[in-house]
């Protein structure tokens, strides 16, 4: 199977090819390796060890291996990766040493939160202390955890970029914050094993993004806005169109989160997205714009006057100053190389 992501992976590899060394002969556990953000990880981890020859393997965790193997064949197929069983609360520690884990394993937010709140709260916490265990268990040397800009609640109206020392706005009895607190208190797990334990363990906080893989039918707006324009029909905006976002490609991000866990501190927290901001409105405009959709936007709602901004825009000053990451691929670009990515996957309609 030709991979088309090639020109990515080689633009991942430029960034981190002198970051690779220490995993020469070793094994990595990762968890959530079967989502968005995994699915690039693997990627570049499996192009790195072919063409860095690398001799080194990720063991994946996965719920279930035949869906990921429908999903990613040339992936759960490759020489570097193998597929482990098991639920991310209670899987069966593997009896080998690993230098490195990387957790991002949660079950989908949005759905699961509004569906069964208690069930988010027991995933994100027992999964995290489960997994810290085993890295614990294991003796890693370096620990990655995945965590949400969502953290942060709602932000100040006057505050356009959120940074990671800002602590937050969060109503605990708001439904929607048993996927916050849950991450919030995962959080706060990995720094006090990391202190405890010495496992190296650094936290990254997602904001938006935009990639192959992407889900293109579930609640991010511009996965929602690309399979408009690929399925050849008006781009639509459910809402008003005035919340602030910005979107990092995937690639960008998988040069960050490499980064963050070979070189970021130990016991510290990095925003990982863009700042470079634009409403929603604009957003699914620049869709249109880029992919020539001859439909144009339909915006739903209608702005209310004096309405407080809904932004969520990280500041990215520690990842700059400390890590010297940076983004490379424009929106504008980001959003050809997924639209070229999933044409030949979805038909139009």
């Amino acid at each position: 199977m030709k991979n088309t992501l090639s020109a990515d992976l080689d633009h991942i590899l430029s960034h981190t090819e002198g970051l690779w060394d220490e995993l020469r002969g070793q094994q990595i556990f990762v968890t959530g390796g079967t989502g968005f953000l995994g699915c690039w990880m693997l990627e570049s981890f499996a192009w790195a060890v072919d063409r860095l020859k690398l001799d080194a393997t990720a063991v994946v965790l996965t719920r279930n291996p035949a869906l990921f193997l429908k999903k990613a064949p040339h992936l759960a197929t490759h020489s570097s990766i193998q597929l482990y069983t098991g639920d991310v609360r209670s899987f069966v520690f593997p009896a080998e040493h690993f230098s490195h884990v990387i957790h991002m394993a949660t079950d989908e937010g949005h759905r699961l939160t509004v569906k069964d709140p208690l069930l988010m709260l027991d995933t994100i916490l027992y999964g995290a202390w489960h997994t810290l265990d085993f890295a614990r268990h294991c003796r890693a040397q370096k620990f990655l955890m995945g965590s949400s800009g969502a953290v942060y609640g709602k932000h100040p109206p006057d505050m356009m970029h959120v940074p990671e020392e800002y602590t937050g706005t969060i109503d605990a009895m708001d439904p929607a914050a048993a996927y916050i607190e849950g991450k919030r208190v995962a959080e706060l797990l990995c720094l006090q094993y990391t202190r405890q334990y010495n496992i190296g363990g650094k936290v990254f906080r997602g904001f938006t993004f935009v990639g192959p893989y992407l889900p293109l039918d579930i609640h991010y707006a511009i996965g929602n806005f690309i399979g408009d324009a690929i399925r050849g029909r008006p781009i639509q905006v459910k809402g008003d169109g005035t919340p602030c976002r910005s979107y990092l490609y995937a690639a960008d991000a998988v040069i960050w989160l490499w980064t963050m866990l070979f070189r970021g501190t130990a016991g510290r927290v990095y925003n990982l997205g863009s700042e470079s901001e634009l409403t929603i409105a604009e957003l699914a405009t620049r869709v249109a714009e880029v992919l020539k959709m001859p439909y144009g936007v339909q915006i739903a709602g209608c702005s209310v006057p004096d309405k407080p901004q809904d932004r969520y825009v990280p500041s990215t000053g520690r990842a700059r100053v400390e890590l010297g990451l940076q983004q490379y691929i424009t929106l504008e670009e980001a959003i050809e190389r997924t639209s070229s990515w999933y044409s030949g996957k979805i038909r139009p309609r």
